[in-house]
């Protein structure tokens, strides 16, 4: 039975009515020895406990899309056939360009959301660099099935979720595709193809989105294999000009990592709630030495460029969850290399959904933006605003019209 399916889900409710009516039916007719009577009102009440926890979990799991199934939550899945050192660049010397192109047949997703706004399809993917077999989940916008857009090539995000998380968790939880399409049909928006590839591969641990000989090879996976298949199956502009990457919480540390270890795959980075040092996320493989830490802190690592990436990064954060770390970006930046700070106040909600889900369209506008997309349909996107303000409604974030000034004056 699947962990995020309806029929679990039902037998959850009706084990928990069925724990809640025992005890009121049963509790003074129990026969036999004391002893005995007290072991089994004391089991009846576990029972109650234990499908009340269990219910609330999995209501809270498929809200949330932390965990895809069985395997993700006991820790037992491991998406790694081998992971070979591959070098500083992540392809161990292999001419990209000369691989033969991967053919991938799609089926639409299940699950919450996923049939909304022209529907999200799924592949399982074998990457041919990483080693790495997992599934990626497409979005397409509304006008790459329209005749006049048949020779035109469109614009990609990579979408990486949180610690733990699915990467459903951008259509089934944030609703990006359901925010998007309607903004992308009247031109706001620029027409972006979504890609959200699985980046939990390892049991029980955070890869860091970072290529770890002998262990996992998880950056060539997301930026090397990934946005091939995608090239090869759909027309999508080439990168780095047309891609960009997008993640929230130990998914927008990968994101921002990913476009400062790679201005040449990718142009743009959008990070909500991240953090530059690994050690923000405890599980996280590039946590547990020194060395690691190092080499994968996207502050360090724009430190040590010897010439600047030419790239643009959108870094929102709350007073410590993400905000210090984007301003250390921010001051550490040189020219070529942009960063743009959105200040989250403490009112807007804490490190969840709710605080992540309004800023879906703000930071799309900015993608728009940045990468130089122009007219898309009949007019113009909108230029992004700011969404941080101490008061201001999730109507305000979503909208992106609220001002960390105007949060001043309404305190």
């Amino acid at each position: 039975m699947s962990l995020t399916g309806t029929p679990f889900l039902c037998t959850l409710v009706v084990l928990s009515v069925a724990a809640l009516v025992l005890p009121l039916v049963l509790w003074s007719r129990i026969r036999g020895h004391r002893a005995l009577r007290l072991a089994a009102r004391a089991l009846m009440l576990l029972f109650a406990q234990g499908t009340a926890v269990a219910l609330v979990f999995t209501l809270v799991n498929n809200a949330d899309n932390l965990y895809d199934n069985w395997a993700d939550l006991l820790g037992t899945g491991d998406h790694v056939e081998q992971a070979a050192d591959l070098g500083a660049d992540g392809t161990g010397g292999i001419a990209l360009t000369r691989l033969p192109k991967v053919r991938q047949t799609f089926e639409p997703a299940t699950g919450p959301g996923m049939g909304a706004a022209g529907g999200v399809r799924v592949t399982q993917l074998a990457g041919r660099v990483s080693g790495v077999n997992a599934e990626v989940y497409v979005w397409l916008p509304p006008q790459y099935g329209e005749p006049a857009y048949r020779h035109h090539r469109f614009p990609v995000v990579e979408l990486l979720p949180g610690y733990p998380g699915s990467a459903k968790a951008w259509f089934g939880s944030l609703y990006a595709h359901e925010q998007l399409e309607p903004l992308m049909r009247d031109g706001r928006v620029a027409p972006f193809i979504l890609v959200a590839p699985r980046t939990n591969l390892l049991a029980a641990v955070d890869t860091g989105c970072a290529n770890v000989p002998g262990t996992v090879n998880a950056d060539t996976w997301l930026s090397v294999d990934v946005p091939r298949m995608v090239m090869d199956n759909f027309r999508a502009q080439p990168a780095p000009q047309g891609w960009a990457v997008a993640g929230y919480s130990a998914g927008a540390h990968c994101a921002t990592r990913l476009a400062v270890a790679h201005p040449d795959r990718y142009r743009a980075a959008v990070s909500m709630s991240g953090y530059n040092d690994p050690s923000g996320e405890r599980d996280s493989l590039t946590a547990q030495s020194p060395a690691l830490r190092s080499e994968n802190n996207p502050l360090l690592m724009l430190r040590r460029s010897t010439v600047p990436p030419r790239i643009a990064l959108y870094l929102s954060g709350q007073p410590h969850d993400g905000y210090e770390d984007a301003v250390a970006m921010q001051r550490a930046a040189k020219a070529p290399t942009t960063v743009h700070v959105v200040y989250i106040p403490k009112s807007a909600g804490g490190h969840n959904m709710a605080l992540w889900r309004p800023q879906v369209v703000p930071a799309f506008r900015w993608l728009t933006q940045q990468m130089g997309i122009g007219r898309v349909t009949a007019g113009r996107a909108a230029p992004p605003r700011s969404p941080s303000t101490a008061g201001a409604t999730p109507a305000e974030l979503a909208s992106g019209t609220a001002s960390r000034a105007g949060a001043v004056r309404r305190r």
